[in-house]
């Protein structure tokens, strides 16, 4: 008997979780995975042509052909429609990605942009604008720099966050600005 009751309360329990995307077996919108790497001050994103998405050397996602994203134990965590729209588990809009410019939820307003050379640029509540960094290696393709403005939109959060608890973004001795390096080159990891 406790053996049912535990075995149904698994099944409920598992019936309110939020599936995968409604699409997620078909696919969403194509990409192409390059090799690139996203340097924000003490953050580095490494990108490899099998999808896997490192942040500091720790992986924290895959990203497919199809559109499909999924965490490091193959649970969906987005999937990019064809139309740029990216969804979430439960079909729960997570904002929309294109090329260039990504918004979050239903905002028709872009808040991250990855600009045509690398930069990352973040939009600011009060219009103002933050630069998060330099991606190299995302301009082969439309679909490779898509994939690299979908990266950003789904990392930035936590990249934000982290770079508020050290309160810097650019670790002591670089920077930008005279005499500082610019992302990418100097200092740091190397590309590999």
């Amino acid at each position: 008997m406790m053996r049912r009751l535990i075995l149904a309360s698994a099944l409920l329990l598992g019936a309110c979780a939020p599936g995968a995307p409604a699409n997620w077996a078909r696919g969403g919108a194509m990409l192409d995975v390059p090799r690139a790497r996203w340097v924000v001050g003490v953050a580095v994103v490494d990108v490899y042509p099998d999808g896997r998405v490192m942040l500091n050397d720790s992986q924290e996602m895959t990203v497919d052909r199809g559109g499909r994203v999924y965490d490091p134990n193959n649970d969906p965590i987005a999937l990019l429609e064809p139309g740029g729209k990216l969804v979430g588990p439960g079909d729960k809009l997570l904002g929309n990605v294109g090329i260039l410019h990504a918004s979050q939820g239903e905002d028709s307003e872009a808040w991250l942009s990855v600009m045509p050379t690398g930069e990352v640029v973040r939009y600011e509540d009060d219009g103002g604008r933050s630069s998060l960094g330099v991606w190299i290696g995302c301009n082969q393709t439309y679909l490779q720099h898509q994939t690299c403005t979908l990266v950003s939109h789904l990392l930035t959060p936590r990249i934000v966050a982290q770079t508020r608890n050290t309160n810097t973004l650019m670790p002591n001795g670089l920077g930008y600005g005279p005499g500082g390096y610019m992302p990418g080159m100097g200092f740091g990891l190397p590309y590999r």
